[in-house]
């Protein structure tokens, strides 16, 4: 971004809302150049429309900007070793099979905001609807057709680096997959062992329950 634009994101940050003059004096800039930037930040999303701010003395009405929500994600985020830290912690005061049964409920917890099973849905379609969600997960998925069924594809794992440390999240992902396609699947290849895709090979299953 920018540098200009992120000084100024920087300050909404710090101070919550500003005014243009506020910024200028700030920034060392012109009343002009702050404005540009801000139409600039709006346009993203990143920096509200101003609203007007209530003065203590007389004078002109003031008019504050702020972030927006968007803007958070400017900011630097701690969350991968947030969860690392937490899934040591998981694993280190849990028996191993209670450890399993954690990550079977975030499987089942996760496939819960899918769309639901259709009974009697043809497998390419509901591998279709599986890829979708997948993808909106961020999971870069699809699916092709393979002698012994199916296989779906997942080219980016959203875990990949906690995965490696801790394989209970490969286990997690495919009760994910079979939850999404309504049976069980086998996984035949892994992204953290050098493929270009955790692959899973699904098979036609009997009639699932919606």
């Amino acid at each position: 971004m920018q540098q200009t634009r992120k000084l100024i994101l920087d300050y909404l940050k710090e101070h919550g809302q500003a005014t243009v003059d506020e910024l200028a004096g700030v920034l060392e800039l012109t009343s002009v150049t702050v404005r540009h930037h801000l139409d600039i930040l709006r346009g993203e999303g990143l920096v509200s429309e101003p609203l007007v701010r209530r003065r203590t003395t007389p004078g002109r009405p003031q008019f504050a900007y702020a972030l927006t929500d968007k803007a958070s994600q400017h900011f630097p985020k701690n969350y991968r070793d947030l969860a690392a830290k937490l899934l040591e912690e998981v694993k280190a005061y849990t028996p191993p099979q209670g450890v399993n049964v954690i990550f079977e409920g975030v499987a089942n917890r996760l496939s819960a905001s899918a769309p639901p099973l259709v009974p009697g849905e043809p497998m390419p379609e509901r591998l279709d609807r599986a890829v979708d969600f997948l993808n909106s997960q961020g999971y870069v998925a699809s699916w092709e057709l393979d002698a012994a069924g199916y296989l779906l594809h997942t080219c980016n794992c959203p875990y990949e680096t906690l995965a490696e440390k801790n394989q209970e999240l490969c286990q997690m992902d495919l009760s994910f997959v079979g939850n999404l396609v309504g049976g069980s699947v086998q996984r035949v290849s892994r992204v953290i062992e050098g493929a270009s895709s955790c692959a899973y090979l699904v098979r036609e299953v009997q009639e699932a329950a919606a």
